[in-house]
Formats: C-alpha cells, structure tokens, sequence
C-alpha cells in the first residue's frame, strides 16, 4: 500500500505538470485537460483513489489548497488595475451573482425538475467561478489587459461570497427563523472581515519593521495564511474563506 501511493502521489504531479504544458502547446485552458484527466485516472480507471490514498487527510489537504490559491490570487490583486473599473467588479459580484443564481436556479427547476429550494441551493454553490477556472483562461485567451483584471478581481472576490451565498440559502431552507439568516451573514462578514486584516496588519507589521528575516518571510506568511484558515474549527468556515481573500 505505502509504495501504491508512493506511485500515485508520483503520477499525480507528472500528470498535472504533463496536462498543463500539453494545454500550452495545445493552446487549450489547462483546466480542461487536468479535469478530464482525473476523470480518468479516477472515476473511470480507478488507479487514483483519494479516499483510500490520503484516508482522513484528504480533506484537510483540499481545504489547506483552497486556502492557498484563495490566498496566493488575491496577492496578485492591485488596486491601481481597477481603479477606473471598479463600478464594473462591484456589478458582476453583486449584481452579476444575483443574476446567475437566479438565472441557474430557474434552468435546474424546469431543465432537471430539481424542488425550488435546492434549485436555489445549487444555484448558489455553482454561481462561482474561482481562480482555479480564470487564470488558466487568461493564460489562454489572452484578453486586453483591462477585461483579464476585471475577471482576474471578479475570480477571487467570488469565491468566499459564493460559499457565504450557499451558506444563506442552505440556512434559510432549513431554519425556521428567517431573521437567523440575516444574523448570520452579519456574523460571517464581520468575523472573516475583522480575521483577515488582523492578520494582514500583523503580516505588514513583520515585513515593514524587519522583524522576520529574508528566508522566513515565505514561510511565514504561508504558516499565517494556513492559521487563520484552520481557525475554521471556532469560526464558521464560509467566514475563513472571506479571511484568507481578504488576507
């Protein structure tokens, strides 16, 4: 078993690092090849199991990656991109996600006869986009710088306020007091609000008065970042998502 995943672990990075340079020469967005890949590898072949592989750490090691690329994108986030397009950000993860919700509820109650309220409920979880899903379309499309930043800020500010959506909808289906609801949007924005510049300000602090010296900076910052994540277990998780972006 142990030189299974040894294998497995092995192939994993060569088959990602293979479906990314074969989408670059293909002139494809990597996402496409690494999701029919796993497909493959897993559902379809069997030969990659990661229940069996990782056992009970495979979702901490998914929700540490989150962490990591939520955090790793908003550092490439500058605000002197947008500064002239920021009406336009503000309307597609505001306006622009209502629409979508509604939009994707509405197809999954008439296309798939899915109840109203789950319909609502997936609506919100596949409103987002991500990172994960922007960056290797830049890569590929190649758009006018201002379009790539406005959908480079929409990928990563979307994606803590997807899961606090489908948090909300999910709340309200299940609460019998509504007014919960709004209580715990108020108590999700405000905890992952306050957590992320906390520890932004005490990141800054450590960089602008040397107090970590060069080598220690990467590491550090990632220690930090992957804290205040796994604060999950006393904060409510959508929230930590907020706090990693804002981070």
């Amino acid at each position: 078993m142990p030189e299974h995943a040894m294998i497995a672990l092995a192939a994993i990075a060569a088959v990602g690092v293979g479906c990314q340079w074969f989408a670059w020469w293909l002139k494809l967005p990597a996402i496409l090849l690494l999701l029919l890949t796993g497909i493959l590898l897993g559902p379809v072949t069997g030969f990659v199991q990661p229940d069996a592989l990782f056992g009970d750490l495979l979702f901490p090691f998914v929700s540490l990656g989150v962490a990591v690329v939520l955090f790793e994108g908003s550092l490439r986030l500058e605000f002197h991109q947008i500064r002239e397009l920021a009406g336009v950000v503000r309307n597609l993860v505001t306006v622009g996600v209502l629409v979508n919700w509604l939009v994707i509820a509405g197809a999954a109650r008439l296309l798939l006869d899915i109840p109203g309220g789950l319909a609502l409920l997936f609506g919100g979880i596949v409103v987002v986009t991500g990172p994960t899903v922007i960056t290797p379309l830049l890569r590929t499309m190649r758009p006018t710088a201002d379009i790539a930043n406005i959908l480079r800020w929409e990928g990563i500010i979307i994606d803590p306020l997807g899961a606090v959506l489908a948090l909300l909808v999910f709340e309200y289906l299940v609460s019998e007091q509504q007014g919960g609801t709004v209580l715990l949007l108020a108590r999700l924005l405000l905890i992952g609000g306050t957590a992320g510049f906390a520890v932004a300000h005490l990141l800054g602090v450590l960089l602008r008065r040397h107090l970590l010296p060069g080598y220690l900076v990467t590491v550090a910052t990632l220690a930090l970042v992957l804290g205040v994540f796994t604060a999950s277990h006393a904060l409510p998780r959508e929230s930590v998502l907020l706090a990693v972006t804002v981070t």
